[in-house]
This record gives C-alpha cells, structure tokens and sequence, in this order.
C-alpha cells in the first residue's frame, strides 16, 4: 500500500511540476503535438513491457469503448478544456473548479463499483478540495469560462473513472500503453485538419521528449498502478498534490513568492490526503497486474 501511495503522489508531483515545461509549447499546434507526444509514451511503455519478457494484453471487445472514451474525455478531452478554459476564465478559478475533482471521485468511483462511498475517503477528499480553493485563490470568470472549467474537471474525473475496470482486466501499464496509442491516432488525425503538422524546434521538441517519456509514460504507469492498488475513491485524494507541487517549482524558479495562504492551503491538502488515505484498502479492490496552484495543472 506505502508503494501504491508513493506511486499515486509521485504521478501527483510530476504533472503540477511539469507547468513550465508545457508552457514551452504555447507556439505549437495542440492536436499535433499531443500526438506525437503521446505516440513517444506509448512506444516507451511498450518498450518497458517488452523488455521485462512481457506481453501486452490485448483489450476484450467490450474494453474498447471504455478506452475511447477515457482518450477523447480524460486526455484529449481535458486538454482542450484546459486551454479554452482560461481564455474566460483566470486560471486560479480553472484549478480551483479542477481541485474538485477528488469529491468527484470519492463519490461515484465506489457507486459505479456497486459499494457506499467511503466517509473517511470523502471526508478526506473535501478537505483537498478545501485546501486547493485557498492555494489557488480562487478567481474569475466570464462567458463560457465556468463551463470550461467544469467540463475541465470531469475530464480529470474521467481520465480515472474510466480506466477503474479496465485496470483490473488488463493492468495498469498495458491500459496507459492502449491509451497513449489511441490518443496519437485520433490527436493526429484530427491534427491534420485542425492546426497543421510543423516541425518542433530544438526547445519545442525537449518539452515533447520530456512530456512524452516523464509526464506520459512514467505518470500514466505509475497512477494507474496506484488507482488498481488503492481504489480510485482513495488515490483520488492525490490529485490535490497536483497544484502544491506547481506550487513548489513556480517558488523553486522564482515565478511565485511563497505566502502565509499559500502554505496554509498546501497544509490543508496535505491533512485531506492523510485521511483519504486511512483505514485498510477494501479486497474487492483487485491488485494491479503487470497530474493547478495559482494556475491549472498541466496538460494530460
């Protein structure tokens, strides 16, 4: 369980910290470039796989539609809203709505599981919640800025809920693999049409690489690992780590002063995540075979 914990905090750490990183793609067309990136993680996951003597399990007819569905809501999906979303809205109103993606999934992960949400999950989860609406501070919106945002946070939710029962058919390395192929398909497709094929620059194409093999590859792995282990009620709490790790790197590179508020509200996650995490993993939950702050997270 302290592996699957590590595993979900460290995908947490990963995606706040990799803000900068995405914002060296601002210039560059997003379809495309989600393509490519995503086509690099599922070949490195594929690799990785390979190289341990493994097979990739191959989805049943029915995993099909659950994969799809994750690609164009939880990946593609999320970051398109994530873009749009803060052309109407400031982005500590875009991570603020997003922070509440752990209640999303404290409470329908275990109903669509057939069981009660957990007290001690959803508890912990609101007070994530609490604690990424004061590290964000909040902020505004107009237009379609609240719906984006909203849409935003379902697509978080989804890139989980989705993936629960496909994880415990396939593991969570051959469902992140799947993914990532599917997600190059269609960003590439669709890609062609909306936005245009370029050449990456030298900066442009290190963000890709590194985006491609830590924030898809190593991320995707290591949070699928941890929902198989933990349930997504419980690893749901881990996203709030998401905006205090940017949090970290904007003081860290000098972007952002660290504040009274802003410890408070790294605090208060900290304490959500410690309750959503207590009590003993429920065996229904099947073993595993084989990503805001002061702006959103980064995109998925």
């Amino acid at each position: 369980m302290r592996i699957a914990i590590a595993s979900g905090a460290l995908t947490s750490v990963i995606v706040g910290a990799s803000v900068p990183v995405t914002g060296m793609l601002q210039g560059y067309p997003l379809l495309t470039g989600q393509a490519m990136r995503y086509a690099l993680g599922g070949v490195v996951l594929l690799g990785w796989t390979l190289a341990r003597g493994g097979r990739l399990a191959v989805p049943a007819r029915g995993d099909w539609a659950a994969l799809c569905a994750l690609v164009v809501t939880g990946m593609l999906g999320f970051n398109a809203c994530v873009l749009y979303a803060q052309r109407y809205a400031e982005p500590g109103f875009v991570a603020a709505v997003l922070g509440a993606s752990p209640l999303v999934l404290a409470l329908v992960a275990p109903v669509l599981a057939g069981r009660k949400p957990a007290a001690v999950a959803v508890v912990g989860a609101s007070v994530v919640v609490a604690g990424v609406v004061v590290l964000s501070g909040g902020g505004a919106w107009h237009g379609p800025g609240l719906a984006l945002a909203v849409l935003t946070m379902l697509g978080e939710a989804s890139f989980t809920l989705f993936a629960v029962g496909v994880v415990r058919r396939l593991g969570g390395v051959a469902v992140a693999t799947w993914c990532c192929f599917i997600a190059a398909v269609v960003g590439g497709v669709l890609g062609t049409f909306f936005g245009g094929w370029q050449v990456p620059t030298v900066r442009e194409g290190a963000a890709l690489v590194v985006l491609g093999t830590v924030l898809t590859a190593v991320a995707f792995g290591l949070w699928y690992f941890a929902v198989a282990q933990l349930g997504a009620d419980r690893a749901g709490v881990l996203i709030g780590l998401m905006p205090v790790a940017g949090l970290v790197a904007a003081v860290a590179l000098g972007a952002q002063e660290l504040t009274v508020v802003a410890l408070v509200g790294a605090t208060t996650v900290a304490l959500g995540c410690a309750i959503g995490l207590r009590g003993r993993v429920s065996a229904r939950r099947a073993p595993s075979a084989a990503r805001p702050v002061p702006r959103p997270a980064a995109p998925r």
